[in-house]
Order: structure tokens, then C-alpha cells, then sequence
């Protein structure tokens, strides 16, 4: 058993699930005692550092929390998560996290490092969620090597919600995340230095919209997977496309963005 790297503690502030709610442009009723939607954890457990512990992707640097691999691009490309009890809005709550996996590889693109974390959230005692967060660092893009081709979405949905997504929508949910990577606002940034042709809608905002329509159509989860597979721009619409347990984001184009799997 791997030992714990860091313990943060948090009170559930419903105000902050009420934000989200109403960046998500839901109803906006999240009240002290209620449970929370779920996912919404990641609203919480800041770890804010100054700007001299900040490396330039406006993330705090690697070496500390997550090791230091040599490779200067982060990208969330997923995650795993086991729903054990609901995380009630009101109470205090502690998120211990630990480093499950970190490895190396050489991909087509160049050299890859891999790194697992698990986050286990507690409250009075009892665990609520393990959330394993699945991150890829890599080199610079090189601008004459061309970008693989995205996969193409399936088409044989039973549900597909349109979403539409700007950059006031990245600002403010980077701002309740406390996720300073500055691909999600920074347009100069993401297109300069990090090759992007816009800002990049986060991994964890498409997560969390598919784990919604999941949960709809399930009510309440057990487990919800998933998985980044080609970036979706803020200027984009996507559809959230889903049939019995599987669910992904379909780009305007027809390619995959996110794949995912939800259990009831």
C-alpha cells in the first residue's frame, strides 16, 4: 500500500456547488445537508500556491505532489471513479491522495510520462469517493510533425444533448476549480506555446457533463471511467451522446473527444 503524499481538508460549501450549478446552467439549489451531485468533489480541496511555486503552464511546478519527469506539457486524459456514499453539502471533509503509478515511454510523438494519482475523500469517517486521475506530460509540439488523426465517433447514440461552450465558461469553472492551466484562458499561450487552435474545454468539465447525463439515465452511479481522446476548442459544439452505459463527447467534425462507462 502506497503511502499517503498529501491530506487536504475542506468544509462542503453548498455556495460553491450552487456556482456550478449555475455555470452548468442547471437549477441552482444545493442547500447545507443536501447531498451533492456527483463529481462535484473537484470544486473542492484547493491547494493554492504562489506564483514562485507555479511553473509556466500556470500549474503548480512538478517535483512536489507529482514528480518531475522532464516533460513540460500536462493533459488530465482520465479518470476512474467509485461512488461508495453521497458527499453532503454543510459538513467538513479531507481528500488524502497518493501516487499510485509514474512511467515513462517513447510514443509516436516522442517521449511520454504517465503518472496515476488516487484521491480518497472521507467525511465523518466514512469514504465517499475514490477518484484515480489518470495525467500525461509530453514535449513541446513540433510544428512540421503533423497531428494524428483524431478517432471517429460512434453513431448509434439513444440520447445526445447539444453543448455549446465559450471562453467566459472556461474562466469561470478554471476559476471554481482553482486550475490554473492557462490552455483553458490564455489563448496566446495555448496557441503559441502549446500548439492548440484555441482554448482547450477541460478533461474534467466534459467528465463532468457526461457523468450528469449518466446519472440521469441511470440515477445514481457506482463507478463512472473515462477517457480524453482528442481536444474540443471553446468555440465548438459537441454533442454528449449516450446507450446503455457508454457515453461520449462527439465533436463537431464527427471525432471523439471523450469516451466514458457509467454503472448504476
Amino acid at each position: 500500500m502506497s503511502e499517503a503524499i498529501q491530506t487536504l481538508s475542506d468544509v462542503i460549501d453548498p455556495a460553491r456547488a450552487r456556482a456550478m450549478q449555475a455555470i452548468l446552467g442547471h437549477d441552482v439549489a444545493i442547500e447545507n445537508g443536501m447531498s451533492l451531485p456527483p463529481f462535484f468533489h473537484q470544486l473542492y480541496f484547493w491547494d493554492p500556491q504562489p506564483p514562485e511555486n507555479l511553473g509556466r503552464d500556470g500549474h503548480p511546478k512538478v517535483g512536489g505532489v507529482i514528480p518531475d519527469m522532464g516533460l513540460p506539457r500536462r493533459m488530465w486524459a482520465g479518470g476512474r471513479l467509485k461512488f461508495h456514499a453521497p458527499l453532503i453539502a454543510g459538513q467538513g471533509a479531507k481528500r488524502v491522495s497518493f501516487v499510485e503509478m509514474t512511467e515513462r515511454k517513447q510514443g509516436r510523438s516522442g517521449p511520454l510520462g504517465f503518472v496515476t494519482l488516487r484521491h480518497e475523500i472521507w467525511q465523518e469517517g466514512q469514504l465517499c469517493i475514490t477518484d484515480w486521475q489518470d495525467l500525461v506530460y509530453r514535449q513541446d509540439p513540433d510544428r512540421d510533425v503533423p497531428k494524428p488523426n483524431p478517432p471517429v465517433a460512434r453513431q448509434d447514440e439513444k440520447v445526445c444533448q447539444v453543448q455549446c461552450f465559450d471562453s467566459t465558461m472556461l474562466f469561470r469553472y478554471s476559476a471554481l476549480t482553482f486550475n490554473g492551466h492557462r490552455i483553458h484562458y490564455d489563448i496566446d499561450y495555448a496557441k503559441k506555446v502549446e500548439g492548440y487552435g484555441g482554448l482547450v474545454v477541460h478533461g474534467p468539465l466534459l467528465a463532468q457533463l457526461l457523468i450528469l447525463l449518466a446519472e440521469k439515465q441511470l440515477g445514481s452511479l457506482t463507478s463512472f471511467e473515462f477517457r480524453a481522446t482528442a481536444p474540443l476548442l471553446h468555440f465548438e459544439q459537441a454533442q454528449l451522446c449516450w446507450i446503455d452505459g457508454a457515453a461520449w463527447v462527439r465533436g463537431p467534425d464527427g471525432r471523439q473527444c471523450m469516451q466514458a462507462h457509467a454503472v448504476g
